[in-house]
């Protein structure tokens, strides 16, 4: 690493662990260091769009859990995930980037603070894309979330909670359909207008029954949305916010935000916005550089393929030779990476 930051890297000493350490947990945990650094993600996005324009964004919102271990600050007991932990909140987009976060205590809801991570994704957007989406589960089926959202001019697909009131719209699609029980599963779909108590206006509630083989009682599903698509493409566009899931995944597996060993709960903060960056760093490479052919690798895949391999180092007078074996990645594949990256920097200004 000290080689590509400057030729002559390896004839410097790099910062030690406990040097990394002290900057990670009393520089970074400043509040405008900590402020700057959890907006740092989204800057970063911008110039990805910058060379590679966007027409449209989808913003899908989610939580997680990060197990902890001792008595770190603001770790506590989560009964829905059953351990210790933090609750973090994540932010993506379609294509996987991670716009922002924020770490929480355990014991919050899953929407606790929404606003505060929500709120600077939607005003990075504003005036920037005429096709503007939002997904999100059960935990943000809020009217104020809807509110902000169609303030801001977003379509969303929300989940409904399932109730007795809801339940009564769609009484003819609960009754057990006539005759032998198919051996596939059968699945219909409806749409109604709905005004819950705490809601200012009406709004589109779109229900999906699903009547499984072997089993007794279908499976009811609600979303709210202001999309104006028929009811199945609701659905269907809604069930694609389980990549948000996926993504989650990867950051556990590959980039480990999970590790957050700090007492201090600022540090543990500021450890997962670093992990964050490494994360969309990762991504950036994915979408902006792989060859059509190595497009879906995961995460975990780049990892252990394009960055974590051995390599010789060999000095000449004027050039530092890093000798890789082909095993991983094969030398014209990883040459089209390389001139991926290359085209991605910008061209030097002209000397008048």
């Amino acid at each position: 690493m000290r080689a590509v930051v400057d030729r002559q890297g390896l004839d410097r000493a790099a910062a030690s662990t406990s040097q990394m350490g002290r900057f990670e947990t009393e520089w970074l945990t400043g509040e405008a260091n900590l402020a700057a650094l959890t907006d740092l993600s989204g800057a970063w996005i911008d110039r990805v769009h910058a060379c590679k324009p966007q027409t449209t964004i989808v913003l899908d919102m989610d939580s997680s859990v990060s197990e902890t271990h001792g008595a770190q600050e603001g770790s506590a007991y989560n009964g829905h995930f059953g351990c210790t932990c933090y609750h973090p909140l994540f932010v993506f987009n379609q294509v996987g980037d991670l716009e922002r976060c924020a770490l929480r205590t355990g014991n919050v809801h899953s929407a606790d603070g929404w606003r505060e991570v929500l709120e600077p994704v939607l005003a990075r957007y504003r005036d920037k894309l005429k096709r503007r989406y939002f997904r999100g589960d059960a935990a943000f089926a809020n009217p104020e979330v809807y509110e902000l959202l169609e303030a801001e001019g977003y379509k969303y697909t929300i989940r409904l909670p399932a109730n007795s009131v809801l339940q009564e719209r769609i009484g003819w699609l609960l009754k057990r359909p006539v005759g032998r029980p198919p051996h596939e599963v059968r699945r219909y779909y409806a749409d109604f207008r709905h005004r819950a108590g705490s809601w200012t206006k009406s709004r589109r509630v779109v229900a999906k029954v699903e009547w499984h083989p072997g089993e007794l009682y279908p499976r009811v599903g609600f979303v709210v949305t202001n999309l104006t698509r028929p009811a199945k493409r609701v659905v269907a566009f809604y069930n694609q916010r389980g990549t948000a899931e996926q993504w989650i995944k990867e950051g556990k597996n590959a980039v480990t935000w999970t590790r957050l060993s700090c007492h201090r709960f600022a540090a543990n903060a500021v450890r997962l916005q670093l992990h964050a960056l490494a994360y969309n760093l990762g991504n950036f490479l994915r979408t902006l550089a792989l060859p059509a052919e190595v497009a879906q690798w995961s995460m975990t895949t780049l990892r252990e393929r394009l960055v974590k391999i051995g390599a010789k180092i060999v000095r000449h007078g004027r050039s530092i030779a890093f000798q890789m074996a082909e095993v991983a990645v094969p030398r014209a594949l990883f040459q089209e990476i390389l001139s991926a990256i290359a085209t991605l920097r910008p061209s030097p200004s002209a000397r008048c």
